[in-house]
């Protein structure tokens, strides 16, 4: 039980962690990919953000998607 509760607070700040969404974003140099509406676990206090694996899974392939087309600028929404 010890675990669970400290596994509920924010390592940085001691805030509460909740399942929330942020916005992923990756300079690749040559431009910019902006992924919105991230499945994440935030603290409600500092606004860190945490991926699980599975979605870190789905942003990989979206970001190599987009470093083949050599877009300046990518803009798009995850769709879990």
């Amino acid at each position: 039980m010890l675990n669970k509760k400290l596994s509920d607070k924010c390592p940085l700040c001691g805030g509460n962690k909740k399942p929330g969404k942020t916005t992923f974003t990756v300079d690749m140099g040559f431009g910019v990919v902006v992924v919105r509406d991230v499945p994440a676990t935030v603290c409600s206090q500092c606004g860190a953000d945490w991926i699980d694996d599975n979605i870190a899974s789905k942003i990989e392939e979206i970001v190599e998607s987009a470093r083949k087309k050599h877009n300046t600028v990518e803009v798009t929404t995850l769709s879990a």
